[in-house]
Parts: C-alpha cells; sequence; structure tokens
C-alpha cells in the first residue's frame, strides 16, 4: 500500500508542471525546482525530527549518487529527449520499460526468482501502459533509433532508483535514502540549470506555491511512501506495483483537463490494475513461506 500510495502521488505531477511551464522554464529547470525543493523540505523535516538521520558514512556515497544522479537525473534527461526525439506517447512507453529492467537485475543481483505471477504482471504492465498513453493502435511514423535508445535509457534510470535504493535500505532508514537522494540531484543540477538567471521567478508568488507543491506531494511524499514500501517488497513486486501512476495520470487528466477516455485507455488501466493484483502474494502464501523459513532455521 506504501508503494501505490506513493506511485499515485507520482500521478499527480503533471498538475503542478504545468503550472510551472506558464513561467517559461525549461524541462531540465522544472527537474532542478522539483529535487531542489524536495532537498530543502526533506533537510528541514529530518532537522526537526531526527537530525541523526542525516549522518552517513563517506564509503556510501557511491548509493546516493547512484539513486539520485545516475537514476533521478538520469532518467529525467533521457525522458524529456526521448519525447523531442519521438513523442511524449512513445517516451512514456519506453519510460515504463522500468519494472522488466528491475525484474531482469533484480534477478541477476538479489537472485529473486522470476515467477510466472510476476512475467505475466509484466506482461500486463507493459501493455497497460501502451494503451493508456494512447501508443496502441500505432501509426506508420518512423522512430528515430536514438530516441529509442534514450528511451529505454529512461526506464533503465528509471529502475536503478530501486536498484541502488535497495542496497542503501540496508544500512539506512528510508528517510536518510529519501533526502541524500534528492541533495545529491540538486547539487548536480543547479549549477548546469541556468534557472538563476530568471530573476523574475523570485518574486512570483504562484511559482513558489507550484515548486513547493512540486516538491512536497508528488515527490518528498511519493518517494518517503515508496522508499519505505521497499523495505518490505522484492524491488521488482515494487516496480510492477508502482506502475498504478499512469492510471492516476490518465484520471486527472480526465477529471480536471477534460481528457476523453477511450476504450483502449480503460482497456489499459484494468490492465495495469490486474498486474498489481497479481504481483502482490496472498496473505496465507506469505505466512506458510515465513514458517518453513523459521522450521529450517
Amino acid at each position: 500500500m506504501f508503494i501505490v500510495m506513493g506511485a499515485a502521488l507520482w500521478g499527480t505531477i503533471g498538475f503542478f508542471v504545468q503550472g510551472l511551464y506558464e513561467y517559461g522554464l525549461t524541462p531540465l529547470q522544472v527537474v532542478t525546482v522539483r529535487v531542489t525543493f524536495a532537498a530543502i523540505i526533506l533537510l528541514v523535516i529530518l532537522l526537526i525530527k531526527n537530525p541523526s538521520l542525516l549522518k552517513i558514512q563517506k564509503q556510501d556515497y557511491k548509493y546516493f549518487i547512484g539513486t539520485g544522479i545516475f537514476s533521478i537525473v538520469f532518467f529525467n534527461w533521457c525522458f524529456f529527449t526521448a519525447i523531442q526525439e519521438t513523442s511524449l506517447s512513445v517516451a512514456a512507453v519506453l519510460l515504463y520499460t522500468g519494472p522488466a529492467f528491475v525484474t531482469i537485475i533484480s534477478r541477476i543481483l538479489f537472485k529473486e526468482w522470476l515467477t510466472n505471477r510476476k512475467l505475466l504482471a509484466l506482461f500486463l504492465t507493459l501493455m497497460g501502459c501502451t494503451l493508456v498513453i494512447g501508443l496502441f493502435p500505432l501509426d506508420q511514423s518512423k522512430i528515430s533509433l536514438f530516441g529509442v535508445v534514450v528511451g529505454l535509457g529512461s526506464g533503465l534510470g528509471y529502475a536503478l532508483y530501486s536498484i541502488f535504493g535497495k542496497y542503501a535500505l540496508a544500512k539506512y532508514d528510508s528517510q536518510t535514502v529519501t533526502a541524500y537522494t534528492f541533495i545529491f540531484a540538486s547539487v548536480a543540477l543547479l549549477p548546469v540549470s541556468g534557472l538563476w538567471q530568471n530573476e523574475n521567478l523570485l518574486t512570483a508568488i504562484p511559482f513558489w506555491s507550484y515548486g513547493i507543491s512540486l516538491g512536497l506531494f508528488p515527490t518528498v511524499l511519493a518517494y518517503l511512501l515508496y522508499t519505505k514500501g521497499l523495505e518490505k517488497v522484492e524491488t521488482s513486486r515494487a516496480s510492477i506495483s508502482a506502475t498504478i501512476e499512469p492510471v492516476v495520470a490518465t484520471c486527472i487528466g480526465i477529471f480536471l483537463f477534460g481528457d476523453l477516455l477511450t476504450t483502449w485507455q480503460l482497456i489499459g488501466i484494468i490492465s495495469i490494475l490486474l498486474a498489481v493484483l497479481f504481483v502482490q502474494e496472498k496473505p496465507k502464501k506469505v505466512l506458510e513461506t515465513n514458517e518453513r523459513k523459521c522450521q529450517t532455521l
């Protein structure tokens, strides 16, 4: 449930991003606003609540370089580049190849089993995402090879958060992992974003409202919930469950921006919801597995 709630909050990001685009910000600058406000909010929360959570060892910087730069920064750059090279629909489908990358990498690194349930959930997820964003029925326009490569790169970057996050969670609290993810991301982005060249932003109250909201709801709260869920759930299972995000985004488009829901999108939403259900183990099965482990020990 933590993972699903976090993914649902991610689905609201378009509402806040549209508000920031009205100020002429580039996609890279919007990402910078997102991670910077998130880093500030998390720092304030942890300084007040429990400053000891901000203590990390230098040898563990590699984990947060992984979650912050190789994941957050890399997948955003790839995603926005894929939009420019192909289209939003194609880029979104390629982004949601993330669960496939997580499942494959988790099999190699964490020895997680590729069960029939996971394989079926992966199939339903990819099919559902394709339908929700409107890629199917597919047109016959040509897609650049570079666009496909960076699009798949966005899926890989998206997946790397679960991978690096799993390693970091072995030593640190989920709040620590989330905070340093955005601290490292903001440190990497601020010098190259050119955000401070737009002096009018500093006096625009709506900009601060959109920026703080973007940093808080679909970022801080979303990642805290998702990272907390990773403590109890396999990375492959978590990543597939998180694909409920495009369902939420589609619903927001329908009810807030007047988008029409096609039959194909409805089928896609149902496919994604079924994938989330399939990937969850039944409580009885989990209990039986734990009992067998205890007996073995």
